[in-house]
């Protein structure tokens, strides 16, 4: 017998203790081993500026189920940490910051800047880790990485040299995406579009050779106007036809602009007759090179108009906007303004919208590294978890653009490219160097007159050399490489995961991993995305604080169907604290009854010699077909499935059934030991899910010294699987269930015993099982007699229900008033009926239907079903009482 064990379960007393023995005994690191297979992982890093949110722990306790049960498995399981330096978004977090000090970075200047990123960095970037340690993550922490680490660092910079000299790096001048907020380019994947409402403004262009007519364009971005160098028509438009070539002048700028004719217009579009604005529209750009148009830019950087914009230079580009609809207005040249449902490009840090800008950037060709990442997930190298996510990502790669990689920020990667002074004297394009070190002279001139691009690499860039660049030697990297499996939001497939793909195949000539786990997005209950703007966010920590661990991380998992979104409320977590009780309280109540000098059994040669009754065989196959069920789940990413396949057996088959069947006989040596090895085993299976009171108990066992976490998992045992058994107590516990549910029909108490019933079974084998058993179906049901017949025979006075091939029947006399009872029941029924009456009205007026909303309507609907299975089941009742 143990009985130290304290009557409640105290996560805070137990979840720091044992995370601090784990490190301190280097359980969670993973080294070479070739007499084991490897396991890896590499954790999506979080962004340095980051804070734990529900995303991340639901992203990393996945993670963490998955390194956990591979390494009691008996791999060498990795499971790789770091952080991301987060260029745009830790530039913005230190520029708020010194804003306080009335400081901008340029202020600073660049060094002076970068310094206080590192020391801001150095005071508040390990902040994620250590919640993620809150968490319970297994990671190897002597491994954690920062992509701005010195030796990751010489990996990005041996990436572009390399790339570069392939002719997959080059520099160009082009339409992309600027954030005038952040004032960078960004990519096609960090300027997401959103639908607005906005206004599409029909402007009128006067011809030059009679300024009474005119021409009419449609657009969406007046401002633009002013960069204007062309009309175009499409040729095959009859309205146009005698137009094209003619001269207009551009209203307010008054310059000559030609009309030209190009297959591209969409002759649906507004008037049919659009403006043509090379610097500031990426399909203008490609008619402006078509056309040897002439760019003009009339923005700088920051989204200000420049001197080309004439008067209306110094003007912020909205607040342009409206002074020259007002100009246009007066001059009768704004011809309507019309509602219009436009989709614009958002910058991903600051939700500025972005401008299609005219600027010289370094580019990767994508193409030609995507060929290789396309077939590996064709032919299945790469599996995609759930399968719909394949298609996405082959349609992207299909589709890929080239990608901007050059950035107009100071945190970061800075370009390894350089540039000769002298030789750009003599030409602008001339003197550009790439070299992995800066040189001491111009190697086609010979001067010492070099300086360095000012642009740092897109985050990106780092982040996809990630499997691999986080290896520091080549001897790890040839073990854990490739990895296993990648766990990730759908979020970033474009962003991270198809670029790491990409990588992997460039510089390792393998794919980065095997496969790739999609989780969904975790929601509030009524579906909305978390965020602080809409104060719906659920802080992982104080859940921590309030519930555990644990209940946080099985809450999430067992609510977590595969790739679907989490609609979570603080409610929710009930469900994992709960099951954390149950597991604490049972295992207490075994552990105080246990025999400790048994719990050396081998359970194989235990089953072989025993003659165990049905009850010990039926708990022991459940759990062998339980822990298949866990392992397919597992290995398929069921991870909700899995969690709940667990709490079902654990909570109902063998708390609530099997513990109680045996209790009146607890002290029997058979069912010593298959409590005992039932508990110890559920305890090693529900590990990976709920470490810290699993590990908490585990140490409360007789005779384990070694820790759960590095136990091994259970084998399933295949020949004491019993499908038989399983049947004949699921029908046993139905038979229970069912008597139950009749004494709560008749209303008798709980409490009450003189209570009989008869069982009429048709099935010899059948019966001679509810002889054996009587007993416990006896106590379990509360009755004082239990009698089982081969005939069911009618008779009054007795309440019936049927239930598959069996007839079970109460007597009724001297345990409740027949009579007074059927009246109750009249009584109920008639109300219900009332009750479905009222509802069937009010869902029939017309009134009710169009003014409602269309939730509470569901909720009426779902009120007049509930009252109709009530009626349904009471006159089922009614008809039992004979």
């Amino acid at each position: 017998m143990i009985d130290d064990i304290p009557k409640q379960y105290s996560p805070k007393e137990t979840e720091d203790k044992w995370y601090k023995f784990w490190e301190d005994n280097k359980l969670f690191s993973a080294k070479p081993n070739p007499a084991k297979k490897p396991y890896t992982i590499v954790i999506p890093p979080p962004n340095v500026t980051g804070i734990l949110h529900m995303g991340h722990a639901l992203n990393d306790t996945i993670q963490d189920i998955l390194i956990r049960y591979q390494r009691m498995q008996g791999k060498e399981a990795l499971w790789m940490p770091g952080t991301d330096h987060a260029g745009i978004a830790t530039q913005n977090v230190v520029e708020k910051s010194i804003a306080k000090e009335g400081l901008t970075r340029q202020d600073l200047g660049r060094d002076k800047f970068i310094e206080r990123v590192w020391a801001w960095k150095e005071q508040y970037g390990s902040t994620i880790i250590r919640q993620l340690k809150k968490l319970g993550a297994s990671c190897d922490w002597s491994r954690e990485r920062f992509t701005m680490d010195e030796e990751y660092s010489k990996a990005v910079v041996e990436v572009f040299v390399r790339l570069y000299e392939k002719g997959l790096i080059y520099r160009g001048s082009y339409i992309i995406n600027w954030c005038p907020r952040c004032q960078t380019a960004l990519s096609d994947e960090e300027a997401p579009h959103k639908d607005l409402q906005g206004s599409l403004y029909y402007l009128k262009y006067p011809l030059k050779d009679n300024p009474n007519e005119f021409v009419t364009v449609a657009t969406t971005r007046p401002e633009t106007m002013l960069g204007d160098t062309a009309v175009a028509v499409n040729p095959k438009d009859k309205r146009y036809k005698n137009l094209v070539g003619k001269i207009l002048i551009l209203p307010l700028i008054n310059r000559e602009i030609k009309i030209i004719a190009d297959n591209t217009v969409d002759m649906e579009f507004g008037t049919g007759a659009v403006k043509v604005t090379p610097a500031h529209d990426p399909n203008d750009y490609a008619m402006g090179k078509k056309h040897n148009l002439e760019f003009i830019n009339v923005m700088h950087p920051n989204g200000v108009l420049n001197q080309s914009a004439g008067d209306y230079s110094g003007m912020d580009r909205f607040e342009a906007r409206e002074v020259i609809l007002e100009d246009l207005k007066e001059r009768k040249l704004l011809e309507k303004i019309e509602p219009h449902h436009l989709s614009a490009g958002h910058c991903y840090r600051c939700h500025t919208i972005i401008e299609p800008y005219l600027s010289k950037q370094w580019f990767v060709k994508m193409k030609p590294l995507a060929k290789p990442a396309l077939e590996a997930v064709k032919k299945g190298t790469i599996k995609f978890y759930p399968n719909r996510w394949t298609r996405v990502y082959l349609n992207w790669m299909e589709n890929i653009q080239d990608w901007c990689i050059s950035r107009q920020i100071w945190w970061g990667h800075r370009l390894p490219v350089y540039y000769c002074l002298n030789c750009q004297k003599k030409n602008p394009e001339d003197g550009v160097i790439v070299a992995k070190i800066k040189p001491e002279k111009c190697p086609e001139c010979g001067s010492a007159g070099i300086y360095q691009d000012e642009d740092v690499l897109d985050t990106w860039f780092s982040s996809w050399l990630w499997p691999f660049a986080t290896f520091k030697n080549k001897d790890e990297l040839k073990y854990f490489y490739p990895t296993s499996t990648l766990v990730t939001a759908p979020e970033i497939i474009f962003f991270w995961v198809a670029r790491m793909v990409m990588a992997g195949f460039e510089f390792m000539q393998e794919a980065p991993f095997k496969d790739v786990y999609i989780h969904g997005t975790v929601r509030d209950v009524e579906g909305k995305k978390m965020s602080k703007s809409l104060g719906n966010i659920i802080d992982p920590l104080e859940i921590i604080n309030e519930y555990g661990t644990d209940a946080l991380r099985f809450s999430l998992i067992s609510i977590t169907a595969q790739g679907q979104d989490v609609f979570l409320s603080k409610e929710r977590f009930e469900q994992g604290r709960n099951f954390a009780n149950k597991i604490w309280n049972a295992s207490r109540f075994i552990l105080m009854n246990l025999e400790a000098s048994l719990v050396k059994t081998d359970l194989c040669v235990f089953f072989k010699k025993e003659n165990l009754s049905l009850v010990n065989r039926w708990i022991l196959s459940r759990f062998y077909s339980t822990l298949k069920e866990v392992e397919e789940n597992l290995e398929n990413y069921q991870f909700n499935e899995a969690a709940n396949s667990l709490y079902a057996f654990f909570w109902h088959e063998f708390c609530d059934w099997y513990l109680e069947i045996i209790k009146s006989d607890i002290r029997s040596m058979p069912n010593q030991i298959v409590m005992y090895k039932i508990l110890e085993k559920s305890l090693r299976v529900l590990h990976p899910f709920m470490p810290f009171i699993t590990e908490e108990l585990w140490h409360k066992l007789p005779n384990n010294d070694n820790p759960i976490m590095i136990s091994t998992w259970p084998h399933i045992q295949e020949n004491i699987i019993d499908p038989k058994s399983e049947r004949t107590i699921e029908e046993v516990i139905e038979i229970i269930s069912a008597i139950r549910n009749m004494r709560l029909e008749l209303d008798i108490p709980p409490q009450e015993e003189n209570v009989g019933v008869k069982i009429a079974a048709s099935g010899k084998t059948k019966r001679v099982v509810l002889e054996s058993l009587s007993s416990q179906i006896k106590s379990l049901a509360r009755l004082n007699k239990l009698e089982v017949l081969n005939e069911y025979k009618k008779a009054s006075g007795e309440f019936t229900s049927v239930l598959k091939d069996m007839h079970i029947t109460i007597p009724l006399a001297g345990v409740i008033d027949i009579e007074k009872h059927k009246e109750k029941i009249e009584a109920r029924i008639k109300k219900a009926q009332n009750d479905i009456v009222s509802k069937e009205n009010m869902l029939s007026d017309k009134n009710f239907l169009n003014r409602a909303p269309a939730e509470i309507v569901e909720k009426e609907k779902e009120k007049l079903n509930n009252l109709k299975e009530e009626a349904k089941k009471l006159k089922g009742v009614k008809d039992g009482l004979r």
